[in-house]
């Protein structure tokens, strides 16, 4: 089977043991034919490709690079991958534990003085036993790092399980060669570090299997999502109802839900009524009142009522499968800061084995006695130690929980590079109609000249915006029914974005729009200036008509504020943003809406195009421009925007060209989208500072730089210990972003 064009694959990654290993499976993929993009998330072991490529190709490719993997295709996949990975995390637990159990004992049995000296035939018999002992435990334990090894050695690549395995498969080789030949070095080399070995690989085993059980919390987001979804669904079918799983649900089923039930997909209500828990959808805690003609969520919470519903969407065209997919999409994505620590981590391991080299090489010549012995400790413990695994999740693991918890607020990110960049707007841009203000408004006022009466006016102007799709279009529309009026057809309507429509109606030629737009058109609006500055002065929106070139009256149209939008613009501004209102509509309707809602800067009376034209004069002027925006003519300023913040009750072309979708549709989630991305940034600077430092420090003390002033060795088994607990802390770190709570949060916690 081909991919489609531009079709995007998930691939569950096997084999991936540390940072290193991303740029190479990437690169396999990347260069596959066909394929467009391909990013790999080490912290979920997971790869994200687009392209047409087949995907037994896109298998094999990985293949050949040392790896496996499979594709994530239904939820089934994701089941089953999740059992493997518990089935990992008892397997690392389990061989933490045989390894522990035999370093332990001879650990302590050698600190103690009780275990023989290796010069003695008894001695040697014992230490020969011991080696076996812990070849087996070795094997056991720590046979996939030494299988991994030689994978990657056969694929001339190199990687953290290259790194285990030379360390102590040398400590082994070193101590077994000196059991068996003890006069072969000079006696004060004649130890073994049988006890070092396996303990090192009992840590190691010890720490992923922390990192796993962590990386699996930051995953929680996901979990909770796809746990949203009900097994089943009541199924009407004439008088019978029926439980039916939810993969056999078509549109148009008729499902009954009760209450203490969550809504399986997506619909319409038909009857009955009931209040609705949408919190883990919207980020909005307080229930929602549902009744017939209301549409409804899947995976949403019924609490009480009963009510029947028509399935609209079901599937994968459901809300929530695409907000899983969203979800998803954007924590297997890689911001700017994640990438360079990618370059750095591709070429790690290799830096690491030249220098474990050279560490060898300067002991052997310029160290004391017993220099071989020096040389396996420093060669040993720089090998452990320099493991690139705390680099490589320093930042997927904080996207996977940012991600995560940025969707429990009702905000939809689309990759990473989004959640970066809206931590670091200076500028938040604000469309008018249905960001700041409700989006639904009503007509307030009618103005006739002469020779017009309201009635003929609001039939005119009715059937001109019946072609429309604009809100203040549907107004009209509403007004005219509720004044019982008949809508008569429109032909050769045309829409001119940004200015008004055009069209035939009942013969006659009419126009409905801007003020400016009219007189454009060489229709004389004098008349009515007057009273249009006053309805706007009153924040007020006047629409002018003209019938066969004549100015025929003022339509006016009220678009109330949000409840929250003034709190919000209050929060931003708190954020140290500067707040700007971009609009096409009237420039005194604009500034009382403004005033209103607390923005000094509007532009108004603006095309579509020219918003694009006014962010890109701020981008100019060294602005960080974030724009918020829910209609088809804020498409331009959004794809213009350095981030672009689509209201997910806005239009489709709108959220296709932004960066990130506000569910709930309110200004709050801009706030909110901007501190958790601060907070995210935060937590990724400090996983990667951590992980620099670790091994800036480590790898010269593991090389023993403070011997010759104080005559101290870095032990082995602690360089172990450490390389192990990097990983848990950097994973720990990230997870710390799951109690994030926005400031100034003037609601409850969404969960």
């Amino acid at each position: 089977m081909t991919m489609s064009p531009l079709l995007s694959r998930r691939l569950a990654v096997t084999g991936m043991s540390c940072a290193g290993c991303v740029a190479v499976v990437e690169n396999a993929l990347r260069n596959a034919p066909g394929v467009t993009t391909a990013d790999v998330n080490f912290a979920e072991r997971t790869a994200q490709v687009s392209g047409d490529t087949p995907l037994a190709t896109l298998i094999q490719a990985v293949r050949d690079a040392g790896y496996d993997a499979s594709e994530l295709r239904d939820a089934a996949a994701e089941a089953e991958r999740d059992a493997a990975e518990q089935a990992h995390y008892r397997r690392l637990i389990r061989n933490t534990v045989v390894a522990g159990a035999l370093a332990a004992p001879l650990m302590i049995a050698e600190m103690a003085g009780w275990l023989p000296v290796l010069a003695t035939s008894r001695g040697q018999v014992f230490w020969i036993g011991v080696g076996l002992l812990t070849l087996a435990a070795m094997m056991y334990s720590g046979g996939h790092f030494f299988t991994g090894a030689w994978k990657q050695f056969r694929h001339h690549n190199a990687n953290m399980d290259t790194l285990i395995a030379l360390g102590t498969g040398a400590a082994w080789f070193y101590s077994m060669l000196v059991a068996l030949f003890p006069t072969s070095v000079p006696s004060l080399a004649q130890h073994a570090y049988f006890e070092a070995a396996v303990m090192i690989i009992a840590l190691i085993n010890l720490g992923s299997a922390l990192e796993t059980r962590a990386r699996g919390k930051a995953s929680a987001a996901i979990q909770r999502l796809l746990g949203l979804q009900p097994k089943t669904a009541r199924l009407v079918d004439g008088d019978q109802e029926r439980d039916v799983p939810i993969e056999t649900l078509q549109p148009g089923a008729l499902i009954r839900v009760r209450p203490g039930e969550k809504i399986p997909v997506d619909g319409e209500v038909i009857s009955g009524q009931s209040t609705v828990d949408e919190s883990m959808l919207t980020g909005e805690p307080l229930p929602v009142a549902k009744q017939a003609g209301d549409p409804v969520t899947g995976g949403a919470f019924n609490k009480a009522g009963a009510f029947l519903f028509r399935a609209t969407r079901v599937g994968e065209d459901t809300v929530l499968a695409h907000i899983v997919a969203s979800v998803r999409q954007a924590q297997n994505s890689k911001p700017p800061i994640g990438r360079l620590a990618d370059r750095v981590a591709s070429v790690f391991v290799p830096s690491v084995l030249i220098i474990a080299v050279l560490t060898a090489l300067a002991w052997f010549n310029f160290g004391p006695e017993p220099r071989a012995g020096y040389m396996l400790v420093t060669t040993l413990t720089v090998l452990i130690i320099a493991c690139p695994c705390a680099l490589g999740l320093a930042t997927p693991i904080s996207i996977m929980v940012g991600v995560g918890k940025a969707a429990e607020y009702g905000i939809l990110i689309r990759d990473g590079e989004a959640l970066q960049r809206v931590g670091q707007l200076t500028t938040v841009v604000l469309d008018k109609t249905g960001t700041v203000t409700t989006g639904r408004p009503t007509v307030t006022a009618v103005v006739t000249t002469a020779g017009f009466n309201e009635d003929e006016l609001f039939t005119l102007t009715a059937g001109l915006e019946a072609g429309s799709e604009h809100p203040l279009a549907q107004a009209i529309l509403d007004a005219a029914r509720e004044r019982g009026l008949a809508i008569p057809p429109v032909e050769q309507f045309e829409a001119i974005a940004g200015h008004g429509a055009q069209g035939t109606v009942n013969g006659r030629v009419v126009l409905a729009g801007q003020r400016r737009w009219l007189d454009g058109q060489g229709i004389d609006t004098t008349l009515l200036q007057a009273k249009a500055e006053c309805l706007a002065a009153a924040g007020q929106t006047p629409i002018f008509v003209a019938v066969d070139g004549q100015a025929a009256g003022i339509v006016a149209v009220a678009d109330p504020l949000k409840p929250d939008s003034a709190a919000a613009i209050a929060r931003l501004r708190q954020l140290g943003l500067n707040v700007v209102l971009l609009t096409g509509d009237h420039a005194a309707t604009a500034q009382a809406i403004a005033a209103q809602a607390g923005i000094e800067q509007v532009h108004a009376e603006v095309s579509p195009t020219d918003k694009a034209s006014v962010i890109a004069k701020l981008q100019a002027q060294g602005e960080a421009v974030g724009m918020v925006g829910d209609g088809i003519n804020d498409a331009p300023a959004l794809a213009q925007a350095d981030v672009g913040l689509a209201m997910g009750t806005g239009t489709d072309i709108a959220i296709e060209s932004a960066g990130m979708t506000l569910v709930r549709g309110s200004l709050h989630g801009v706030a909110d989208a901007i501190a958790l991305s601060r907070a995210s940034l935060r937590n990724i600077r400090q996983n990667l500072f951590g992980a620099f430092i670790y091994n800036t420090l480590g790898i010269p003390l593991a090389a023993g730089v403070l011997y010759p002033v104080s005559g101290l060795l870095l032990n082995p088994m602690l360089a172990g210990a450490a390389m192990a607990l990097s990983s848990f802390t950097v994973v720990s770190n990230a997870n710390r972003l799951r109690g994030f709570q926005p400031p100034n949060l003037p609601r409850g916690n969404p969960q």
